[in-house]
């Protein structure tokens, strides 16, 4: 059924910050949200919850956006990735429909619409261009605290976060925004180490003595809650292989993917998004499914072969029920959806009665 996107392209980030969420997700009630004396049939991360499936890190920009999820029954929301002091978004827009039947490829060229092309109708991929906003944190603690308290029970909200700087400096803002977030009472963390859309030519993922010093950093700084690790896809299927074994017994699971990147233009063959550094962007929906899936596998077959213990969090590309079967036949322990879900408040209820959790 085609509704107005909860995340509203035609919009800036900030109109969005401040008006949203919209559409059905926003003002429709949510027939398959549990009862309070429903027992969660799951459990992730050790904590007992209704369902495995949510919204990573990305459109659920504060505490509004974060109720509206639980209560339509997406049971795992990522509050959107946060820093240690306001950082700005790219400027608007930051959202377009791309062409992209087939399977992205990374660093491939798509042609892109206006954000005005995207409507009603749900599209099979977009750009994800914001450069990883935040409030400051005198805004987003207090507003992360009402998210987490808006979690029912048998519903999670993960803080994520990332570190600002370069260095040794970006190491420690890591641990210091870390800390920021428990305060919130976040019950579990996420560490984002795989934004393409900052101007920068590696990730932070792909750099492993990088990556170590940074989990000891804020393990240092909070040694007891679960914290997972937000991951880029790896066309190295070895150097994914040596991230995770060094850092299993560190972490509790991995989270992937993020987008895959694309050099994104117009119908002119122009840069389609404004500013410097911004003719790469991330790709988001199904047409990286693909790789989401292939990551999935690639941390399972880890997992298994090394006899590890941690969680896999997969997405990319989720928009139907038959897409999350797909993940959990590859090995994730937990699935989430971010374009599917913009479009689709009630992707969570439908995923639920495909996999016999209908709770209502």
């Amino acid at each position: 059924m085609p509704t107005r996107p909860f995340y509203d392209p035609s919009l800036s980030y900030e109109d969005n910050y401040a008006r949203g969420p919209f559409g059905l997700f926003a003002t429709a009630p949510a027939p398959a949200t549990p009862r309070a004396d429903a027992v969660p049939r799951e459990r992730f991360l050790g904590i007992p919850v209704h369902s495995t499936f949510g919204i990573p890190a990305g459109p659920l920009l504060n505490s509004r956006f974060a109720a509206a999820a639980f209560a339509h029954g997406f049971d795992l929301c990522v509050y959107k990735t946060v820093r240690s002091a306001a950082h700005p978004c790219h400027s608007f827009p930051n959202t377009l429909a791309v062409e992209s039947d087939a399977d992205l490829l990374p660093n491939q060229t798509v042609i892109a619409h206006p954000a005005c092309a995207l409507g009603e109708t749900p599209p099979r991929s977009i750009t994800n261009s914001f450069g990883v906003p935040s409030q400051s944190p005198d805004v987003w603690q207090p507003d992360m605290a009402v998210a987490v308290r808006s979690a029912q029970h048998g519903q999670v909200l993960i803080g994520s976060f990332q570190g600002s700087g370069e260095g040794v400096a970006q190491i420690g803002d890591y641990a210091r925004a870390a800390r920021l977030v428990v305060e919130t009472g976040a019950p579990v963390l996420e560490a984002n180490l795989s934004c393409p859309n900052e101007g920068k030519k590696g990730l932070l993922c792909f750099d492993l003595d990088k990556v170590k010093a940074v989990v000891d950093a804020i393990r240092k700084e909070v040694p007891d809650r679960p914290l997972l690790l937000k991951l880029a896809y790896f066309e190295d299927a070895s150097a994914l292989d040596a991230l995770v074994c060094a850092l299993a017994s560190k972490v509790d699971g991995f989270c992937a993917i993020n987008t895959l990147s694309a050099r994104v233009v117009d119908a002119n063959g122009q840069p389609a998004l404004p500013g410097a550094g911004r003719d790469i962007s991330g790709i988001c929906g199904a047409a990286i499914r693909w790789a989401g899936l292939l990551m999935a596998q690639r941390l399972n077959a880890v997992r298994m072969t090394r006899g590890l213990n941690f969680a896999i969090v997969a997405n990319g590309g989720v928009l139907t029920p038959a897409d999350d079967a797909a993940y959990r036949q590859a090995g994730a322990d937990a699935v989430m959806s971010a374009t599917g879900a913009m479009w689709n408040p009630y992707l969570a209820q439908q995923i639920k009665k495909e996999r016999c959790h209908d709770l209502t």
